[in-house]
């Protein structure tokens, strides 16, 4: 990033109080602050970003974004959202390479990491940093615009309206949706609310955006209806533009995964497991060929992506394979977890902890029985379970006939106990940790040993 306080404040339509200097990047955590740091003191509904700035100043922040007046130097803004925004549009207007869109509501970072992968042919590709993907930190992907070509952006969703606030800001030419499913369904209501939210990305494309859309969607009718322009579609159902036509876990690291490009036949290994993750790379692929890349390239330069942590991300220790899949959790994600453990060759027994699923509204009993119904087919040799609503998962897997003693549960999600219950496992055995993000299950594997 190569700009100054004075041109950061102008771009976001603020006032400087204090002497201009040179910024090198943003913070949103006074921990990460530090000479040259732009510090956002955001409101947030239990945190308020200003009682930081002290601390960020301490540190050697070079200047504070802020809605009311704090100690110099900062910026004054009205209202920090729209000021991003108009940070991140200003930025925008200077671009006139490609902008890929993405949201959906599992699978968006992988995809976006395949997506930049299989694009890698092209140049530097412009991409969201980790899964920084609302209003507060998504603008700021374009202060590393420079040098860069075709730009990856994902946005995410927590109500209507969201998306089509960033999607003003970025303006993309082509625009990508992994899926309809039930995350954060307590926003919008349901599912039919969660693809109308989703659709707004596809209602922002210029009249010739492509949309490329999940062709074995339950919602395909109702995003092709969205889209303005030409669809490409991808997944296993056969009519689609890029179809998987077969996958096979190698191993709980690899597998192998055939596909048909425009009828053409393809196959490759990804360094990962789970059929969704087969679906993640057809997407990529799909992006890939429609901006004309060459499908064995893009094909071939997946193996550069950059794989996102606690996202089936594999831990050994003495001998026992621990699958941390804990930065987030829906019904959707977590059935394809199991099933991802059930299908990968084991030499010794599979094992699961699985965490209550959060932001499901309604459809919260609902969700947990439709993973307590996987649970039947899993094969699974114990399973814990955390957190209240993940009784419901127990009674319908005992209903459909999962002998009750593989399971135990625990009311809320004590890492001490959890690291205890995990010490049944010998090696040769696996263990799969899922469960939403604010349960932090993965901190049972910092627990000291006895």
């Amino acid at each position: 990033m190569n700009l100054t306080s004075a041109e950061l404040a102008a771009r976001l339509g603020g006032v400087l109080h204090g002497p201009s200097t040179d910024l090198t990047k943003f913070a949103t955590d006074s921990r990460e602050a530090g000479p040259g740091t732009a510090f956002l003191c955001i409101q947030g509904a239990q945190v308020d970003g200003h009682t930081f700035w002290p601390q960020a100043l301490a540190q050697g922040a070079a200047v504070a974004v802020a809605e009311r007046e704090v100690e110099e130097p900062y910026i004054l803004v009205p209202n920090l959202v729209e000021a991003l925004a108009n940070l991140g549009r200003s930025w925008r207007a200077e671009w006139s390479h490609p902008v890929i869109g993405i949201t959906g509501s599992n699978g968006k970072t992988t995809t976006k990491e395949l997506i930049a992968a299989a694009l890698r042919s092209r140049g530097p590709v412009l991409k969201s940093p980790g899964n920084r993907n609302t209003e507060y930190t998504s603008p700021l992907v374009w202060a590393e615009a420079a040098g860069k070509g075709i730009a990856v952006i994902e946005m995410a969703m927590r109500g209507f309206g969201q998306i089509a606030h960033l999607a003003r800001i970025h303006q993309p030419t082509l625009g990508i949706i992994t899926g309809i499913g039930t995350a954060h369904a307590e926003m919008v209501g349901n599912r039919e609310g969660i693809c109308r939210a989703k659709s707004e990305l596809l209602q922002a494309l210029p009249t010739n955006g492509l949309s490329i859309l999940p062709a074995d969607d339950d919602f395909i009718q109702d995003l092709r209806a969205a889209a303005p322009g030409p669809v490409r579609t991808f997944g296993f159902a056969p009519e689609s533009d890029v179809v998987i036509t077969g996958y096979r876990a190698l191993s709980l690291t690899a597998c192998q995964v055939a596909v048909r490009v425009d009828g053409t036949p393809y196959e490759f290994e990804l360094p990962t497991v789970g059929r969704h993750n087969a679906k993640n790379a057809a997407a990529a692929i799909a992006v890939a060929t429609a901006v004309g890349i060459d499908p064995a390239t893009a094909i071939a330069d997946l193996a550069h992506a950059e794989w996102p942590p606690m996202r089936l991300e594999i831990r050994e220790r003495n001998g026992v394979t621990i699958i941390v899949d804990t930065y987030n959790a829906s019904p959707d994600s977590t059935v394809a977890a199991i099933r991802s453990l059930r299908e990968a060759p084991i030499a010794g027994r599979r094992l699961a902890v699985l965490g209550e699923m959060r932001e499901l509204g309604d459809f919260s009993e609902g969700g947990h029985r439709l993973v307590g119904r996987a649970l039947m087919e899993s094969e699974l040799d114990a399973v814990l379970l955390t957190g209240g609503p993940t009784k419901f998962i127990e009674s319908e897997a005992v209903q459909a006939g999962f002998p009750p003693e593989r399971i135990q549960s625990l009311d809320a999600p004590d890492p001490v106990a959890i690291h205890t219950w995990m010490q049944q496992a010998q090696p040769g055995d696996a263990i799969l940790l899922k469960g939403s993000r604010a349960l932090g299950l993965e901190r049972a594997l910092e627990v000291a040993p006895e």
